[in-house]
């Protein structure tokens, strides 16, 4: 069987340049506990363009025979400094055929799989059988492209919220696939979400899905709607995927003015009600601003669904996965902007075009 593969792959040089390039690899045949899968579909997600791109100048962006070339500005390569010289491969997650398997694996190869692991913008991929999940008979592969990365989250974001003690959740910007997926998730669950968006067609869009709370950014009341809507809710925490700028900031000042009303007295510190929020994405790569104006009863910090599935219980993360297959054409389903090669994904027009990270624009390389 022939095992030659095409990856896509992001290199940092020492003179500080980025390339995207497609390199050939051979793979080994599967062993026991692995399977040889050819790739069909694997979704284009933020936490993915993070690897492909890293901290680039876009504006530099540049044709190198079939590769792309970007600048790193001198400020950002410190941090890039272990990653020099590596053709590291990108793509979290995907979906494709078992060609072949190791032998205690042989009752999967012709069924399709959905898997997380990396190196998933790929023509093959060599992966162990416990990084993948077993689709029903029938199920497309781009059904099952993403059934990790998102969905994890979402229901991530959860099962955090009982873990540490909250009962309800702010999310931003919540009208992405994820942002559409926690809608369900809390409205099938009970569960009080305040969803922040950047139009009122996504507010009516949220609300189609059957969330209760949808407040515009760009409206003028903005502050008023979410303190409201945090006063509905009871929201103490909250997942932010801008990152940069005075999102979380705001929101925590929103948590804070609610707490406020029910103080029976004026405190200098402020209320005694802990705002706790998580930056789990980038899509502002500047600064986080914040305004103190949330007392001290506060805490911030980065989330992330890797980190999180260790810390849950593996009976949870089990019962999470469970999930996603059983709903995976509802609560869980995708939608795609455009379809796209591998090929493509070096073309700059396109590069431009996914790399926007708008929201409902989602981009699945089919191999």
């Amino acid at each position: 069987m022939n095992r030659d593969s095409l990856e896509l792959r992001s290199t940092v040089t020492e003179d500080g340049t980025l390339r995207l390039h497609l390199e050939p690899v051979t793979l080994p045949e599967p062993g026991p506990g692995h399977l040889l899968v050819r790739i069909e579909a694997a979704p284009i997600n933020p936490s993915d363009l993070g690897l492909m791109f890293g901290p680039a100048d876009m504006t530099t962006l540049a044709k190198d025979g079939a590769a792309l070339t970007a600048r790193i500005p001198g400020r950002a390569m410190p941090a890039l400094r272990a990653r020099i010289g590596q053709s590291l491969p990108a793509g979290n997650e995907g979906a494709g055929t078992v060609i072949a398997a190791g032998p205690d694996q042989q009752h999967l190869v012709g069924s399709r799989v959905a898997m997380l692991g990396g190196a998933m913008y790929a023509r093959l991929r060599l992966i162990a059988a416990k990084d993948c999940l077993p689709l029903p008979d029938g199920t497309s592969a781009e059904a099952g492209a993403a059934l990790f990365v998102n969905p994890l989250t979402a229901l991530g974001f959860v099962e955090t919220m009982r873990a540490e003690g909250h009962t309800a959740i702010v999310h931003a910007p919540a009208a992405s696939n994820l942002g559409q997926m926690l809608v369900r998730i809390c409205k099938a669950d009970g569960i009080g979400l305040v969803n922040i968006v950047r139009s009122p067609e996504q507010v009516a869009l949220l609300r189609g899905l059957g969330a209760e709370h949808a407040v515009d950014s760009s409206a003028e009341t903005f502050r008023e709607d979410l303190t409201e809507a945090i006063a509905a809710t009871g929201a103490t925490l909250s997942f932010d995927a801008i990152g940069g700028g005075e999102m979380t900031s705001t929101i925590l000042n929103a948590m804070e003015a609610v707490a406020a009303r029910s103080m029976a007295s004026y405190d200098r510190y402020g209320s005694a009600v802990l705002k706790q929020g998580y930056i789990y994405g980038a899509l502002d790569t500047g600064p986080t601003t914040l305004r103190r104006g949330f007392g001290f009863s506060w805490s911030i910090g980065g989330w992330l669904l890797f980190h999180a599935l260790q810390r849950l219980a593996p009976a949870t993360v089990q019962a999470m996965r469970q999930r996603v297959v059983d709903e995976m054409g509802t609560t869980f389903a995708s939608s795609y902007t455009a379809r796209i090669t591998l090929e493509q994904a070096l073309e700059p027009e396109t590069v431009a075009a996914y790399m926007r990270k708008s929201t409902g624009a989602k981009y699945l390389i089919t191999p």
